[in-house]
């Protein structure tokens, strides 16, 4: 096993633990309704599928960017994961070209946003739910997408 792949499952590990109990809009497990999603959805690459178990567990579990470089995770997977995290009373711009400056952070977004948006997860939240995503990700989208222009 490469320490890239051990990383991954590292990664499974501790998204498992740091997200027991937390349910998603629908009330479903967070972790195997969303998380594992988003891992499945970037495909076999181990840096990004370790991202993608870890691109929630700063923002929404007591598990500090501090923590996971003490457990060992790269330099690479670190940058990753703290431009995911999305800061108190941060602009959404601002999230946004952090996320699209990390080509890592951004495939990781860009398959967190079709986990929340997969239209059988969409089924089962209410109106008021479904259209508030709904709307937050058409605006995401172009935003990420963007061009940053000449450097």
């Amino acid at each position: 096993m490469s320490p890239s792949e051990a990383a991954m499952l590292r990664a499974r590990e501790l998204a498992v633990h740091a997200h027991h109990g937390q349910v998603d809009e629908a009330g479903l497990d967070y972790f195997r309704a969303h998380v594992a999603d988003v891992a499945r959805r970037v495909g076999d690459d181990p840096v990004l599928r370790t991202v993608a178990y870890l691109h929630d567990v700063v923002e929404d579990t007591a598990v500090s960017l501090e923590e996971l470089a003490a457990r060992h995770f790269s330099e690479q997977v670190l940058a990753a994961v703290d431009a995911l995290t999305f800061r108190p009373h941060e602009a959404r711009v601002t999230y946004y070209a952090r996320v699209r400056a990390d080509p890592v952070a951004l495939a990781v977004e860009l398959a967190d946003i079709a986990s929340n948006t997969d239209p059988d997860r969409m089924a089962l939240l209410d109106h008021e739910t479904r259209t508030r995503l709904r709307r937050r990700y058409i605006a995401a989208l172009p935003a990420l997408l963007q061009h940053a222009g000449p450097r």
